[in-house]
C-alpha cells in the first residue's frame, strides 16, 4: 500500500504540473495521449483504493451531483469595489491625490487589465482548496466551491512544501472569446440558449446548482490579489504579490506593468486600450494600484472603495437607432427623468430599448426630438444614454420633447426648483411610483431588513390599496396576504414575523430607510452618532447639521427639507405609533469615545461583530472598515489577517476582547 499511496501522489503532482503548464502558461511538455494515460492510472488507483483519494487530486474537478443551492458566505475582508475614472483630468486628479497625501512628488502604480468578469475569492487552508464564493455585495457572496473546482487554472492545492494556515486568492472568473464563440456554436446546435456576450456566459455558467454541468464549459480565472492570510508573509508591493501568485500556479494577467507617475499611468492606458480587440479576453478598462502597500494603507478607504485604487473605463460602444417615442420615468424620491424609446439595437454586448436623457436641460442642449436618429451609448458600458443626434437625418415629422407639467403616474404637480436641473413630482408619499420604491427602500437588507417584501409583493400590496406608505405595513393581517397570488399560509406568516422584528431596529437604520435625498448608509450612521435620538434631528437647523462629519451645504439641505415636510413627519409618526423603535444614545460630542475609530478583525471569543460595533457606538466610538494612520485601535480576534498585520505596521494600538471590554468599562464608568 505505501507503494500504491507514494505512485498516487506521484501522479497527482505530475498531473498538476502538466495541468497548469497547459491551462496556465499555454506551454505543454507532453502530448494529451500521454497526459490522458497518467489521469487514467491515478483515476483506476482512486477507484480500487478510495482512501488514497485526496481533495486536491486532478480527478475531483469534475462534479457529479446537483446542490439545491447556494449558499451565503460572509467575506473575512470586504471584496471591495472600485471608483471609476473616464477622462483623463479624472486620472490626474487621482493622481494628485496620491502624492500629496502621501507628501511625495512621484508615486509608483501597479497596473492590470480591468477584466469584464465575475470577482471570486478562493480560500486555501494548509495549502488545500476549501472554499470558493462570489463577490456578491462585497460583504457576503454564494459559496461555488464546487464549481470552482471545475476550472483547470485554479490549483487544487499550492505547490509549496510549507502552505500557509489560510490564503485568500482574489480574482476574476471570466470566459475567453474563442472559448465563448465555440460555446455558442455548441449551444446552437443544441437549440439551446446562445449567450449575448463572454461575460453573461460566465455569470451563468459559475452560477449552476450542477458542477458537472459547470465542468463542461470553459471558464478561465486570474488572480489579482489577497484577501484574509494567516501564515502568509505579504511581500512589500502589488508587483511582488503579482509575482508570488505566479510562482504558486494561479493565472496573472501577461499585460500587468510598473509605472511611475500620472504619465505612465494614462501611457498604460493608450497601450492597453490599443490591444484591447486583440487580447484573448473581454476587458473594460484597466486599474491602476499604488504599488506600495504601506503607502496604500497610509491612503486607506473612503466609503466602500480605496483612496489607493482606480478604474480607468474605456469609452463606451455606441451605435446609432432612431428614437420612437419620449416619456418620463417616476424615480423613488419624485425625481422626473426623460427616457427615450429606441428602435432596438445592439451596443456594448446586450440589446438596448430604452436609454436616459437625463433631465429636461441635456434634451435641449443635444437638441433631441422624438423621430431623431441618435447615437447611443452604455456609459461606463452599463447605463445606455443618448450621446448626441445625427441632425442631418432628422426627418420632417420629427418632434421636440415637452416635459409634463403633471406626473403621469399620480397627477400631482411637477416642480423644478431654482438652481436644480431635475423636476420632481410633488406627491412625495403620496405618489405609486415614489410609493413602490419607497416600499423598497424601507424593506432592504441595510435598513429595516423585512425579508420577503421584495418588488411582487410591494406591487401587489400598493396596487391593492393596502399599503399606502410604510406605515401602513405593520397592519398587515395573515388574512389580508392570504389574498395575495402565490402567497401561501407559510409565506405570509414568515413576512409578518420578519414586519414584527423589523419594529426594533436601530437610529442608523431607520433615518437610512426614510429614503432621504443623498443620505446613504454611512451618513446616516453619522446622524445617528451625532444627535443620538431622532427628535433632535427632526428639529436641527442645517447649521446643526453641517456639524455632522461629511455632511456637507447640500446633504445639510435634503435632510432639513425632508423633516420638513409634514406627510414625511405624518409617516415617521405613524411609524413610531405601530411600535418602530431603537435605543437612544447620547449625542457622540458628549461621549467619551467621541473622535475615536476603532477596527474590528477576526473573530471575538464572546462577541459577535454587531455586538461589539453596538457596544462602541454607544459611546461616541466610530467603527471602521480598514486600518489606516487615523485608526485608533483595532480589536483583533482569532484569525485578525492583514488587518491586524497593518495595525501593527503602523503602530496602532491593539486590543483582544478583554481589552475592549476594558477600556469601555472605564469609559462608561462615572469620573
Amino acid at each position: 500500500m505505501t507503494d500504491l499511496s507514494a505512485r498516487a501522489r506521484t501522479l497527482r503532482e505530475v498531473l498538476a504540473l502538466h495541468n497548469y503548464r497547459y491551462h496556465v502558461l499555454d506551454d505543454p511538455t507532453i502530448p494529451d495521449a500521454q497526459y490522458d494515460a497518467l489521469y487514467q492510472e491515478l483515476q483506476q488507483l482512486e477507484t480500487l483504493h478510495p482512501e488514497l483519494l485526496t481533495a486536491d487530486s486532478p480527478t475531483q474537478r469534475v462534479g457529479a451531483h446537483a446542490r439545491p443551492g447556494f449558499t451565503q458566505v460572509t467575506h473575512r475582508i470586504p471584496m471591495l469595489s472600485l471608483n471609476n475614472g473616464f477622462l483623463n483630468s479624472e486620472i490626474e486628479a487621482f493622481d494628485r491625490r496620491a502624492r500629496e497625501s502621501l507628501g511625495v512628488d512621484c508615486v509608483e502604480y501597479a497596473c492590470e487589465p480591468k477584466f469584464d468578469g465575475l470577482a471570486v475569492s478562493l480560500t486555501y487552508e494548509k495549502g488545500l482548496l476549501v472554499q470558493g464564493s462570489t463577490r456578491g455585495d462585497g460583504e457576503t457572496g454564494e459559496e461555488v466551491t464546487a464549481n470552482l473546482r471545475t476550472l483547470h487554472t485554479i490549483p487544487l492545492s499550492l505547490p509549496i512544501k510549507n502552505p500557509p494556515e489560510r490564503l485568500e486568492v482574489r480574482g476574476e472568473v471570466l470566459m475567453q472569446k474563442a472559448d465563448f464563440e465555440a460555446l455558442n456554436i455548441a449551444q446552437k446546435a443544441r437549440g439551446e440558449k446562445i449567450f449575448v456576450n463572454p461575460r453573461n456566459a460566465a455569470a451563468g455558467t459559475l452560477r449552476q446548482l450542477d458542477p458537472a454541468l459547470t465542468a463542461r464549459r470553459p471558464l478561465s480565472f486570474f488572480a489579482y490579489g489577497v484577501g484574509a492570510l494567516e501564515g502568509f508573509a505579504l511581500p512589500a508591493t502589488q508587483g511582488a504579490l503579482m509575482a508570488q501568485l505566479a510562482l504558486l500556479h494561479f493565472p496573472v494577467a501577461a499585460e500587468c506593468a510598473l509605472v511611475s507617475g500620472v504619465e505612465g499611468l494614462l501611457a498604460y492606458f493608450k497601450r492597453i486600450q490599443n490591444a484591447r480587440a486583440a487580447l484573448p479576453y473581454d476587458i473594460d478598462g484597466v486599474v491602476y494600484k499604488v504599488n506600495d502597500f504601506a503607502q496604500q494603507a497610509r491612503l486607506g478607504f473612503v466609503s466602500r472603495a480605496p483612496r489607493f485604487a482606480l478604474a480607468h473605463k474605456f469609452p463606451a460602444e455606441e451605435a446609432l437607432t432612431e428614437i420612437m417615442e419620449i416619456d418620463v420615468q417616476v424615480g423613488r424620491t419624485g425625481t422626473i427623468t426623460p427616457v427615450a424609446r429606441l428602435k432596438p439595437v445592439f451596443v456594448g454586448g446586450v440589446t438596448v430599448t430604452n436609454a436616459t436623457l437625463h433631465n429636461e436641460d441635456e434634451v435641449r442642449r443635444k437638441d433631441v426630438h422624438v423621430g431623431d436618429t441618435v447615437w447611443v451609448r452604455r456609459a461606463g458600458d452599463v447605463i445606455p444614454e443618448v450621446v448626441s443626434v445625427e441632425l442631418g437625418q432628422r426627418p420632417v415629422h420629427a418632434h421636440a420633447f415637452v416635459m409634463p407639467t403633471h406626473c403621469p403616474v399620480c397627477g400631482s404637480q411637477v416642480i423644478r426648483e431654482e438652481g436644480e436641473s431635475a423636476s420632481r413630482c410633488s406627491g412625495g408619499l403620496f405618489c405609486p411610483a415614489q410609493r413602490k420604491e419607497a416600499l423598497l427602500h424601507f424593506a432592504h437588507r441595510r435598513a429595516m431588513d423585512i425579508e420577503g417584501l421584495g418588488d411582487k409583493r410591494v406591487d401587489q400590496l400598493v396596487d391593492g390599496g393596502w399599503v399606502h406608505s410604510s406605515a401602513d405595513l405593520y397592519g398587515l393581517t395573515m388574512e389580508q396576504l392570504s389574498q395575495l397570488p402565490l402567497m401561501g399560509e407559510k409565506s405570509a406568516e414568515n413576512l409578518i414575523a420578519a414586519i414584527q422584528r423589523s419594529r426594533t431596529t436601530t437610529l442608523a437604520r431607520f433615518i437610512f430607510s426614510l429614503g432621504i435625498r443623498n443620505v446613504g448608509e454611512a451618513t446616516a450612521r453619522d446622524l445617528a452618532r451625532q444627535f443620538g435620538d431622532l427628535a433632535p434631528l427632526m428639529s436641527a437647523s442645517t447649521e446643526d447639521l453641517l456639524q455632522v462629519p461629511d455632511v456637507g451645504p447640500v446633504v445639510a439641505q435634503s435632510i432639513h427639507d425632508f423633516f420638513a415636510e409634514g406627510h414625511n413627519r405624518e409617516v415617521i409618526e405613524r411609524l413610531q405609533q405601530q411600535g418602530v423603535h431603537w435605543p437612544i444614545h447620547e449625542a457622540s460630542s458628549t461621549l467619551p469615545l467621541s473622535g475615536k475609530t476603532f477596527v474590528l478583525t477576526g473573530t471575538l471569543p464572546h462577541l459577535s461583530r454587531d455586538e461589539a460595533r453596538a457596544r462602541i457606538e454607544v459611546l461616541g466610538g466610530k467603527v471602521a472598515g480598514s486600518v489606516s494612520a487615523k485608526t485608533h485601535y483595532v480589536v483583533a480576534g482569532s484569525e485578525a489577517g492583514s488587518k491586524l498585520e497593518r495595525a501593527q505596521a503602523l503602530g496602532v494600538t491593539v486590543l483582544d476582547e478583554a481589552q475592549l471590554l476594558l477600556l469601555l468599562k472605564q469609559e462608561h464608568s462615572p469620573s
